[in-house]
């Protein structure tokens, strides 16, 4: 049996070897660039991409990952992307209604009751119908990554409820819907560029900000913020970008490779941000956050207090993506 398992190993390796050298793939070197740390799961899923897209194209593709903003904040390397002046980024996708407003829909609060129930809507017909309207604006959208359920941590006091984040100045993605949802919980919402957000904290231009367990630790916010609030206000979603310009000059052989890169990239990064979100929970707490987990009652009070700021953005001009949204998480719940 052992000898047949190895026989059959060496098969597919021998046949992987084979596509890959049956393809028609150039030598090219791809500037990945990402916002936070390399030790992040962000930084895990670019090199779990590297690897998967070496192997596959003989290593003729070598995918080059660009850490903590070095290429600069997720606005700026989308336009860089947009350019022509980088290959690859992987950003918040509230970062993109800048480009398209309807990519707002993900921010919208309590959305999703868990992970599975995002991962099949974003994997499904509107998750890839909202990333192919990037191609119109430059931009090509490959997988969606998890972010994760967000949370809030401040160094003021704990929150265990909407009155207490009265006059908190909580920094917040430059993104109308988060602005419009934490004004309605009685923060004072400050948008800002996450690359700018931990000398923010540390100087005390903002007291606070939200991000999910794994951000908040890779990004060593403890070390600034005493109090997390587990929330889960909103789950937020990353998604692989491409140059589109780039991508033009690439031939049908050398995308696939990419997309199925980036596919094998995805289900790692979820498998990986899943298992580090409960050890990072852990780590938080060793490092001194008191940790508040506010009950279902005062989770209903937020969720009816940002009401008028998904009624917003619907009437905005996205009555039916909304619609859409919501019919395609019905589905998925039966």
């Amino acid at each position: 049996m052992k000898k047949l398992t190895k026989l059959l190993i060496a098969s597919a390796i021998a046949g992987s070897l084979a596509s890959a050298l049956a393809a028609d793939f150039q030598t090219r070197i791809i500037r990945f660039g990402y916002g936070l740390a390399e030790d992040s799961n962000q930084g895990r899923a670019v090199k779990a991409f590297a690897q998967d897209l070496a192997q596959r194209t003989g290593g003729k593709f070598k995918a080059k990952g660009f850490a903590s903003a070095s290429l600069g904040n997720d606005n700026q390397m989308q336009n860089a992307l947009l350019g022509g002046a980088q290959e690859m980024t992987v950003v918040s996708t509230a970062t993109l209604v800048g480009i398209d407003d309807a990519f707002g829909i993900y921010d919208l609060p309590f959305l999703f009751r868990t992970e599975q129930e995002a991962d099949a809507v974003l994997d499904g017909n509107f998750g890839r119908k909202l990333a192919a309207r990037l191609e119109a604006k430059g931009l090509i959208g490959l997988v969606y990554w998890e972010n994760g359920f967000r949370n809030l941590t401040n160094s003021k006091h704990p929150i265990a409820k909407m009155e207490d984040m009265q006059g908190i100045k909580l920094r917040v993605m430059q993104n109308p819907v988060y602005i419009d949802m934490f004004n309605s919980f009685g923060a004072n919402a400050i948008p800002l560029a996450f690359s700018e957000l931990f000398t923010a904290l540390e100087s005390k231009t903002v007291d606070g900000q939200e991000n999910p367990v794994n951000t908040i630790q890779s990004s060593k916010f403890y070390e600034v913020q005493k109090y997390l609030s587990i929330t889960k206000h909103v789950y937020s979603p990353w998604i692989v970008l491409a140059s589109k310009k780039w991508w033009d000059g690439l031939n049908a052989d050398e995308k696939k490779a990419l997309q199925d890169a980036a596919v094998v990239s995805r289900d790692f990064e979820r498998k990986d941000s899943r298992a580090a979100g409960a050890q990072a929970l852990e780590v938080l707490k060793q490092k001194g956050m008191q940790v508040t987990v506010l009950s279902p009652k005062e989770l209903d009070r937020m969720q009816d207090a940002a009401r008028p700021a998904i009624a917003k953005f619907a009437a905005s001009g996205h009555a039916d993506l909304v619609k859409d949204l919501q019919a395609e998480i019905a589905k998925v719940r039966k």
